[in-house]
């Protein structure tokens, strides 16, 4: 009998230096694809992903900016959701955090494989050429996942005093999970960080190579896109997709001029809501498996906060999430070669 799964599409981040060479790894019999993406970027004078993933070492300033990584995360996502065993597995319903948005239209069919690579290189250049702010992370959780007291509700507050300032822009860039991702200019991240406790030893943490996506310092570069990627990229999907918004996309329920508009417009300049994604998919289709695409286990726990602070299925904490994950995994990471094995 088949297991049912949501699939989930990791977003900007994800690929780094121990997944340098994830393609070539993992989906050397994709050359054809693969070879497709790569005369895209070719056509427009832009390194191809193929030599991205290839490259002999790892490079920050090359792997991470918008126009390199949107592209070739969008590419590792895609085949690793093609060697999904789709005898074993029945996917139910699919969505993304941040830009693995674009991913998951493509897996869902509301684009073609090349029509979500279009969409994902023409926002991730528009977006490294204006680079317009900047985003940091800040946790309302603890080590072990339980919500701190009054944290969530400090943190929020802080964020709109800051953005009432002369000169300062800061908001909620992305609910991920026990995290929440901040967008804003220079000012309004840097009086945060001075406002701020540092925690776990690593939080208040600026993401490099990140504009203030998801907020509406964004606008220009939201009316960029949809001044040049033609609503005729969308179509109708054929598995069920669930936005930032919790909102869900079913199969002929929705005029395409909607998802584009969505897609090109609130998605971009508006907080993008990836912890109600997780567990609108989780209450509405009820799936045996979590699968999160490649490249990269980095959503994993922010997938995994966001069904425990749902309560999915009894599951409070990160103990608990792990001792379940021995006995009788729910999540699967295609990210973990080990993990990738299991479907």
């Amino acid at each position: 009998m088949k297991k049912t799964a949501i699939v989930v599409a990791p977003g900007r981040g994800t690929y780094n230096r121990t997944e340098l060479g994830y393609l070539k790894t993992h989906h050397a019999a994709r050359s054809g694809l693969l070879a497709t993406f790569d005369r895209f970027r070719q056509d427009r004078k832009q390194t191809p992903v193929s030599d991205l993933d290839g490259a002999a070492r790892f490079s920050g300033a090359k792997h991470t900016a918008g126009d390199n990584a949107s592209p070739l995360i969008y590419a590792c996502g895609y085949a690793d959701f093609l060697s999904i065993d789709r005898t074993q597995i029945d996917i139910v319903a699919v969505t993304g955090n941040s830009m693995g948005w674009y991913t998951a239209l493509a897996c869902a069919g509301a684009v073609s494989p090349i029509g979500g690579f279009e969409i994902v290189n023409t926002m991730g250049r528009l977006m490294q050429k204006s680079l317009i702010g900047g985003q940091l992370v800040y946790p309302f959780v603890d080590e072990n996942w339980f919500p701190a007291p009054g944290v969530r509700e400090t943190i929020l507050q802080k964020v709109a005093e800051i953005d009432t300032r002369v000169d300062h822009d800061l908001s909620v860039s992305i609910n991920l999970g026990g995290l929440l991702v901040l967008a804003g200019n220079e000012n309004g991240l840097a009086a945060f960080e001075a406002a701020m406790p540092r925690v776990q030893d690593r939080f208040p943490m600026r993401l490099p190579n990140h504009a203030a996506f998801h907020s509406r310092l964004q606008a220009p570069v939201a009316e960029k896109g949809r001044s040049v990627l033609d609503a005729g990229l969308f179509r109708q999907p054929d598995i069920p997709l669930v936005d930032g918004r919790g909102y869900v996309w079913y199969p002929k329920s929705n005029p395409l001029s909607s998802l584009y508009d969505y897609t090109l417009g609130h998605q971009v300049v508006e907080t993008y809501d990836f912890t109600k994604a997780i567990q609108t998919a989780a209450r509405e289709f009820m799936p045996d498996l979590v699968i999160v695409l490649g490249p990269g286990t980095t959503l994993g726990g922010a997938t995994a906060q966001s069904l425990l602070l749902g309560g999915w299925r009894g599951l409070v904490s990160k103990p608990d999430f792990r001792e379940r994950q021995k006995t009788s995994p729910v999540l699967i990471s295609m990210g973990d070669a080990d993990q990738r094995t299991q479907i």
